[in-house]
């Protein structure tokens, strides 16, 4: 059975089972908690909470109430803790995630009887063994997720007991819903991880019993294609054998690095991440780089990363439309990345060669590798590792620290203290020439934000927003998809200001007389007595910390890159400028 018989099966099952089928979130989350999304319920995070109700809260990515309580999906999922690891038989970066999920409707009985009839009757498979919660001084064991697994036929004996680190899940991010969990195992795999949502962990960890417990499951898809098609490995699947065919690399690992790598950062681009060195972009230009070294290591096809990129896109098309939409984009940015880091590759293995020869590799030398190079910190580690080199993560730390601290007061020198906002939420930049980027983009916010209401209207509302050297992403409340023909209405308008080459002028006012005049500002920020208002001409009002530029002309051409859900009844939308 192949991978996308597999999901079918999966959601036409819950289908009959009276869940509403929920498409895959972003892998840029909502959730501020975690850099990228890891789990099917952090879409769910608000309805086993109670923050938000799946019969009348507005879900962000359906543009409707759930209607139920009760549903299920297959979510896109990105795990950064792995990625030393990828290349054995089953670690990887992105997955699939099968999950069905219950806010209140059902709980334990109903979950583990859904769970064993896909498993056996729809699938054919036979269970081995399953887990379940033992008990610590927090929570008590599991004694009824143990009785309906005997009432099932699973006997006494393969039904084994875990403590906290095995059998119980969750938060995601620093708190949460979680709870204990019953898991499933096939061929000696566990393939399917139950979790009862009946506590939430405040960032303290402490446990606060939940009102109303929820299920939450999760299933990869790799493993399951793994256990069903028969395989050894995740890597012997339809999911991989394209990829591992086309790469064609006698080193096993490298072959497998290589598949995941491109896997992966074909969905990060097609959600809009950018190669940085901040945040996600950091990951994105991470999986790269350390690709682009291995296939010129192994002497592999210079076109290597455009056909893995294609390959994946046509391979994933038909289920996750946004790669096709994105195609261009997505080889372009591969290319991109292929021909920055590859030009200053080969020079840079030879400084590392002569580096190596001393057998130690200190803050500066691998600093200098870092910033002339590109070599991100895990490379320049894995390859001192490869070398027997010793190699201080401590010392490159205190060089890079001492780097960024110079080239802040250099910043805040030039833009009057401003460069101060390079390390907040919002805006994110790590040195002058990122800044200036940064700058130019923050300008355009603010003008897509009042393109915005004067398209949308003024039902319009800030929701966060966050800019790097690459994008703008700005979020905002409204209660539907935005249509193609307004998104262009807005770009024109943003582009037409720009072109008016607008001047803009800072004007300290008194909090209150500043929201008289009209001055949008951001409901979640607290202000001082004292603000700045940036007025763009006649166009534009907002208070604002700044860095702008002086004149709209400055900015460039503006972009629109997506549209999409961000959470329920918010909009995200991504932009870039161009030269």
């Amino acid at each position: 059975m192949i991978s996308q018989e597999l999901r079918n099966k999966f959601l036409d099952f819950f289908k009959k089972k009276g869940h509403v089928i929920v498409p895959s979130s972003s892998l840029l989350p909502d959730d501020p908690s975690v850099l990228l999304t890891t789990a099917g319920m952090q879409q769910f995070k608000p309805y086993y909470t109670g923050d938000a109700d799946p019969l009348t809260s507005i879900h962000g990515t359906l543009g409707k109430p759930l209607g139920s309580k009760n549903v299920a999906s297959i979510q896109k999922s990105f795990r950064t803790s792995d990625i030393n690891e990828v290349g054995d038989e089953s670690h990887l970066t992105f997955f699939e995630m099968l999950g069905n999920f219950s806010f209140g409707g059902y709980f334990k009985k109903e979950a583990i009887e859904y769970a064993y009839e896909f498993i056996v009757k729809e699938l054919g498979l036979k269970i081995d063994y399953v887990s379940v919660f033992g008990g610590d001084r927090d929570v008590p064991e599991d004694k009824e997720s143990a009785e309906i697994w005997k009432s099932l036929g699973i006997k006494e004996k393969d039904i084994h007991k875990a403590g906290r680190e095995d059998n119980f899940w969750g938060p995601t991010g620093n708190q949460g819903p979680c709870g204990p969990t019953t898991e499933i195992y096939v061929k000696g795999v566990e393939i399917w991880n139950i979790v009862f949502n009946e506590h939430f962990q405040h960032s303290n960890k402490k446990l606060e019993k939940l009102s109303i417990p929820g299920v939450d499951t999760g299933m990869g898809l790799e493993r399951l294609a793994m256990v069903v098609q028969g395989k050894s490995t995740i890597f012997e699947t339809d999911l991989f054998a394209s990829l591992i065919e086309k790469i064609n690399v006698e080193d096993v690992r490298v072959g497998r690095i290589l598949a995941d790598h491109l896997r992966g950062a074909v969905f990060l681009i097609a959600d809009g991440v950018r190669p940085s060195n901040v945040e996600a972009g950091y990951i994105l230009r991470r999986l790269l780089r350390r690709a682009i070294r291995l296939a010129k290591l192994h002497k592999l096809d210079v076109k290597l990363y455009e056909m893995l990129g294609e390959e994946v896109i046509k391979f994933y098309k038909n289920y996750y439309l946004e790669l096709a939409e994105h195609k261009k984009e997505i080889i372009e940015v591969l290319l991109l990345e292929q021909e920055k880091f590859g030009s200053a590759l080969e020079r840079g293995l030879k400084e590392f060669e002569k580096m190596a020869q001393h057998k130690v590799i200190g803050g500066r030398e691998s600093f200098y590798l870092y910033q002339s190079y590109g070599f991100p910190f895990e490379l320049l580690e894995e390859m001192a590792r490869e070398k027997g080199v010793n190699f201080s993560k401590e010392e490159f730390e205190k060089e890079l620290a001492k780097h960024q601290e110079i080239s802040r007061a250099g910043v805040e020198k030039k833009f009057g203290g401003h460069g101060l906002i390079m390390d907040t939420g919002e805006l994110k930049a790590g040195n002058e020439q990122e800044l200036q980027k940064v700058t130019r983009l923050h300008t355009a916010t603010h003008l897509l934000n009042q393109a915005l209401h004067d398209i949308l209207g003024d039902e319009i509302e800030q929701r966060g927003s966050d800019i790097t050297p690459e994008r703008t992403r700005f979020d905002f409340k409204f209660n539907r998809k935005v249509a193609a023909e307004e998104l262009k209405k807005i770009e024109e308008i943003v582009n037409k200001k720009i072109k008016e080459d607008l001047p803009i002028t800072i004007t300290k006012m008194k909090l209150e007389d500043a929201l008289k005049s009209g001055a949008r500002a951001f409901f979640k920020l607290k202000y001082p007595p004292e603000v700045n208002v940036y007025s763009i001409g006649d166009y534009s009002k907002e208070l604002c910390g700044g860095p702008h530029v002086q004149r709209t002309g400055e900015i460039g051409r503006f972009k629109i890159t997506k549209e999409e859900s961000s959470s329920a009844g918010v909009r995200r939308i991504r932009a870039v400028v161009e030269p």
